[in-house]
């Protein structure tokens, strides 16, 4: 494209097809000198990028939305030149596409990303935890690498680990495991991996997603990454939209876009909605016509019932749907998806799928699983060996806040007519045979 939009680090203008992560998105996967002729070379990273990006205010976009900048400060600080960083494409959110879309698509702007962390925080090792079922992503991957190695761009060797389509797999502490050799199961913490992480030095696990805005930052500013967004949430963010939707797909937004632009996005809604998921399987349930005209900030997210963006999912689940058979269907994953080590986990999910279960079939005494489901979700949150039954947790509330007409319908009249009815929402991995 050849329109100018805002100023970048010393004043010039900068494309507008600079500013997105995926491009156009067509044409495949970003050559090398297409990549370089675009963007032109990027910024050797040091101590002065730290500012920058502290200026710039990005947060990590897998899910926690840590501080860019305070995680990479903590990983120098505690470097000897030994630290490692990781790349983490594990992807195991079932919804979730943008970061093997974006890696299929930009691979040399995540890569830049992740040696631009190298040299900041002086680390010797990279690698990209790439999820194994992403072949077009693995096979983008390896092309950009050789592209690289024969250009001579690149200081350090980067390395592939195949992460397990697990969803515990991408926790930082299994991720660690699994790139040590070992299996990909969180273990103790602390210490956390900016202090002790793959082979006991300081490391950086940073989400794709993230190590493409850093790239984008070095190059055109902190001014330039605030000219879009918020002031809370600055920048832009890659969303996985399905559900009832016209065109389910990954799109790039300003944050601060409200949830029904996003969704027009993808050509808007296909049938009535109900209600909407936000940020995926750790997420929340927001009625459709709260959600509608909700910023995607934080601020304004957290204020409605302490939802956040997540790893960028959102789902819109139709009108004639039903909530509760949903929540029980992913429930059902999560409890299956433990790591097998905490009792919490195991035992604590299990019982409260289970009681989802009978909740959503409407089957008789499923009153008093109402008032089990809370006090066991109670019982189960912060007593994990990692964060798994915390976000399962948050997921059920929510739902049996924003579904509450629903929940006393069953329990008064028995399934509703949605719970009968074919989903409309994606494939939940292991749910086949349940409603």
């Amino acid at each position: 494209m050849s329109a100018l939009a805002v100023a970048g680090v010393a004043g010039e203008q900068i494309p507008l097809d600079a500013q997105r992560l995926l491009g156009d998105g067509t044409g495949g996967a970003e050559s090398l000198d297409s990549h370089l002729a675009r963007l032109g070379r990027r910024p050797a990273g040091g101590p002065w990028f730290l500012a920058e990006l502290e200026r710039s205010g990005l947060r990590g976009r897998g899910g926690a939305g840590f501080p860019t900048a305070r995680k990479w400060a903590a990983v120098r600080e505690n470097s000897l030149g030994d630290a490692v960083v990781v790349v983490n494409a594990s992807e195991g959110e079932p919804w979730s596409a943008k970061d093997r879309t974006l890696i299929s698509l930009r691979p040399h702007l995540v890569l830049d990303g992740a040696m631009l962390a190298a040299e900041t925080l002086a680390a010797r090792d990279v690698v990209v935890y790439l999820g194994a079922p992403f072949r077009a992503a693995r096979h983008a991957l390896r092309h950009a690498l050789r592209e690289r190695r024969r250009a001579g761009v690149d200081p350090i060797r980067v390395r592939i680990v195949s992460a397990p389509h697990a969803y515990v797999a991408g926790e930082e502490s299994a991720l660690v495991r699994r790139v040590e050799g070992g299996p990909a199961r969180p273990r103790a913490v602390p210490p956390r991996p900016f202090e002790s992480g793959v082979g006991g030095r300081p490391t950086l696990v940073q989400n794709t997603e993230t190590m493409a805005h850093a790239a984008l930052v070095a190059r055109f500013g902190a001014g330039w990454f605030r000219s879009m967004g918020t002031e809370t949430s600055p920048g832009t963010a890659l969303l996985t939209v399905s559900g009832a939707v016209v065109r389910p797909g990954v799109v790039e937004v300003p944050l601060g876009t409200t949830v029904g632009e996003a969704v027009s996005r993808c050509g808007g809604v296909s049938v009535p909605v109900q209600a909407v998921l936000l940020g995926g399987y750790f997420g929340t349930w927001i009625r459709a016509d709260v959600a509608r005209d909700l910023p995607l900030d934080a601020a304004a997210l957290q204020a409605v019932d302490g939802a956040s963006l997540g790893c960028g999912i959102v789902a819109a689940l139709p009108a004639a749907g039903c909530g509760l058979v949903e929540t029980a269907r992913i429930a059902a994953y999560l409890a299956g998806q433990s790591a097998g080590q905490c009792g919490p986990c195991v035992h604590g999910l299990a019982a409260i799928s289970a009681a989802l279960w009978r909740l959503a079939d409407g089957e008789p005494g499923c009153a008093e699983d109402v008032a089990l489901l809370q006090r066991w979700t109670g019982m189960v949150r912060g007593r994990g060996g990692c964060r798994h039954p915390d976000g399962a947790v948050r997921h059920v509330l929510s739902a049996l806040r924003c579904f509450a007409a629903d929940v006393e319908h069953h329990v008064r009249s028995g399934a509703c007519d949605g719970a009968n009815r074919a989903s409309m929402m994606p494939p939940v991995p292991g749910a086949a045979g349940r409603r």
